[in-house]
């Protein structure tokens, strides 16, 4: 193996004293040839890895193993790491504003590492540096101009010239598109991926550009808060991310294939100088474990996947297999049965929202019941959270309802119109007998303010029909959140408001949805609403689940006839 990184640690005092650990406990390695992406959020530590690649960090500061052909490189001197530098290790940095001399030439500073390393002579240095710059897109013109008259592209191909400019065996991008316009990016990709086939170079991406990563790399490694929590071959890591984190980074990034809006991960990276106990994911994991918050989880093989999770990857919330359900009509004779769903098997995953689409009639609501235990299935199971919902009786299955609560189409049909919007709110929790009257009436009054709605007396004296339809939406979102459940089922749960409230209940419902870590399920025949929020569609026609897949898919590349139709009846204006 060429470049082998072994427990990388990084640390930085801060006033002398406390210890930032940037980088903790990081191994990887890069064969000839090949080439690695690392990819997470700003301040995971991603430039800290590269500049420790080549000895930019103050004595002491790094700790663990880099060799490059069995040659330990922590701990050489600044004159050992000279002779390595442009020679057997390049970069090109972030930071192109900074990085070339501002009162040299360019040309003379692409030339620089040919003549030191190489040996060249400065005529020779030159037409070699006239060659590098063709290769990298650049013209003459640009080796006689100083770096402050060069836009900040010809500058990232100029320090991109320099680094290859000794034949590198690792050549390390920091962010090598950030701050380029989509043209000057798609040329620079074209090159690099071009770099990158000629073969022979390590090539180490570090990047939050995820579509960058995607072109250039064969393998990934997601760092999170100077830790790896998962790594694996790049097309795998981003079409089944594994890792909690990992699939939040993916639905957080800027898609022109993806129809949904953006959804950031919830919470705030930790702080360097005092991360969290145990996994440093956990505060912002919709799966989090007592386990989790006590132990650092180890990066481990799952299934081909190196997967740093105690559970081992992100979970599965809910699974439904083979479901059915048949209605008799009139007595129930054969000819006069409806089947209303036939082996329905869907599942949701911890944090995922998930859309069913498909006409009235279609069995969707049907479905939608039967997950949450109000509708027995004729056939198939329903698994909550590991646990058979349609076989649990008694305490148990009242508990486990608790973490799957529904919201009806019809507000009206989710509470008495007897009761007092504290009493509609508080009632599941009456039901299930939870906390005192005090800690009740609490909860009831956080649930309104979640929702956007007053807990003031006036209000919580209010009954339904003293409401709007879209605050009686919302008292009974707040009614479904009091138990704070882990899934919500939502049936249509604008189809009866205006288009404005519409929009402020769904963009409420995805606040809520993100901030909580909740899982959702929304039933709709609106293809339009909910390829604004789901990140996969299930259709569903004729009782049937006849095609699903990420929303963008299903959206833009529709494979079953009735997906085609719905698409293709979804209102347009114009």
């Amino acid at each position: 193996m060429m470049l082998m990184v072994q427990d990388l640690r990084v640390t930085f005092l801060l006033d002398g004293k406390t210890g930032l650990r940037a980088v903790d406990g990081v191994s990887f390695d890069l064969a000839p040839g090949t080439s690695l992406g690392i990819v997470g959020e700003t301040g995971a530590g991603k430039t800290t890895i590269a500049r420790a690649l080549l000895g930019l960090h103050p004595s002491g500061c790094v700790q663990g193993s880099i060799r490059l052909d069995g040659r330990e490189l922590v701990g050489l001197s600044e004159e050992a790491w000279r002779a390595i530098r442009w020679r057997r290790i390049a970069l090109v940095p972030q930071s192109v504003g900074t990085a070339l001399d501002p009162v040299y030439r360019v040309g003379d500073q692409i030339a620089e590492p040919l003549r030191y390393h190489l040996g060249l002579s400065p005529a020779e240095a030159w037409g070699r540096s006239l060659e590098l710059a063709r290769r990298v897109g650049l013209e003459p013109r640009h080796l006689r101009a100083y770096p402050h008259q060069l836009s900040g592209g010809e500058k990232q191909r100029a320090l991109l010239a320099m680094a290859l400019s000794c034949a590198p065996d690792v050549l390390v991008l920091d962010e090598p598109t950030s701050g380029q316009d989509m043209l000057s990016r798609a040329r620079l990709l074209d090159l690099l991926d071009a770099l990158r086939r000629e073969g022979g170079m390590g090539l180490l991406v570090i990047s939050h550009d995820l579509a960058a990563v995607a072109r250039l790399t064969e393998r990934v490694a997601v760092l999170y808060a100077g830790q790896l929590v998962e790594v694996g071959p790049t097309a795998e890591v981003f079409q089944d991310p594994r890792h909690p984190y990992t699939w939040g980074l993916l639905h957080a990034y800027s898609d022109m294939s993806a129809a949904r809006d953006l959804r950031g991960i919830r919470g705030a990276p930790p702080d360097p100088a005092n991360p969290p106990p145990g996994c440093r994911f956990h505060p912002r994991c919709t799966q989090a474990i007592d386990r989790c918050r006590r132990e650092e989880p180890p990066l481990r093989d799952i299934g081909g996947r190196w997967i740093a999770c105690h559970l081992g990857g992100l979970q599965t919330l809910l699974r439904a297999e083979g479901l059915r359900k048949t209605f008799s009509v009139d007595g129930g004779e054969p000819e006069e049965r409806v089947e209303a769903v036939r082996e329905a098997t869907l599942d949701i995953r911890e944090g995922e929202v998930v859309a069913l689409v498909g006409e009235t009639g279609s069995g969707k609501t049907t479905l939608g019941q039967m997950l949450v235990g109000l509708l027995p299935p004729d056939g198939g199971r329903v698994v909550l959270e590991g646990r058979e919902l349609t076989a649990a009786r008694g305490k148990e299955r009242r508990a486990m309802m608790s973490r799957i609560q529904l919201i009806p189409q019809d507000p009206f049909d989710a509470v008495s119109p007897r009761l007092t919007v504290a009493e509609m709110v508080r009632e599941p929790l009456d039901i299930q007998g939870i906390g005192t009257p005090e800690e009740r009436e609490a909860k009831v009054r956080q649930a309104l303010r979640t929702v956007g709605l007053p807990a003031s007396p006036d209000f919580l004296a209010r009954r339904a029909h003293e409401l709007s339809g879209g605050q009686l939406q919302r008292v009974v979102l707040a009614r479904a959140l009091v138990l704070e459940p882990k899934l919500i089922v939502a049936d249509e749960p604008v189809s009866m408001l205006d288009p404005s409230e519409q929009a402020r209940v769904i963009n409420l419902l995805k606040e809520i949805q993100t901030e909580r870590g909740l899982a959702l399920l929304l039933i709709s025949h609106d293809l339009a609403l909910v390829r604004k929020i789901a990140d996969r569609i299930l259709v569903m026609h004729r009782g049937q689940i006849v095609e699903e897949g990420p929303g963008n898919r299903i959206v833009t590349r529709p494979e079953h006839e009735h997906t085609r139709m719905l698409l293709e009846a979804a209102p347009r204006l114009g």
